[in-house]
């Protein structure tokens, strides 16, 4: 389900205080990117990425690759680092930044 302009823009202010939880410096991601991917997904819901590439179309694919391989979406990209967004319906309160900041 597509996140609404409200749920992006309210992302993208819990997010701007964020720090990277993932750097990406690779064209394709490997196995112990996809495991950390999955595990902040999991723990965060919302988390910040960094895509150490250069050029704009090389970043984009990367990101994309990330949001299908995490089934997660896309909340904002800001040059070479990406907001991502997975819902965990079982999220611990204590570790999601959604929780957190909506609590």
């Amino acid at each position: 389900m597509p996140l609404s302009t409200a749920q992006k823009k309210q992302y993208r202010a819990i997010g701007h205080h964020l720090r990277p939880v993932l750097t990406v410096v690779d064209n394709s991601p490997n196995e112990g990117v996809l495991a950390e991917l999955e595990r902040a997904l999991s723990d965060h819901e919302l988390i910040k990425v960094q895509l150490r590439l250069e050029g704009r179309e090389a970043r984009q694919a990367l990101l994309d690759a990330l949001c299908q391989a995490g089934r997660a979406q896309a909340v904002q990209t800001m040059g070479k680092t990406a907001l991502l967004y997975r819902k965990n319906p079982k999220a611990n309160p204590l570790l999601s930044n959604i929780s957190r900041y909506l609590g």
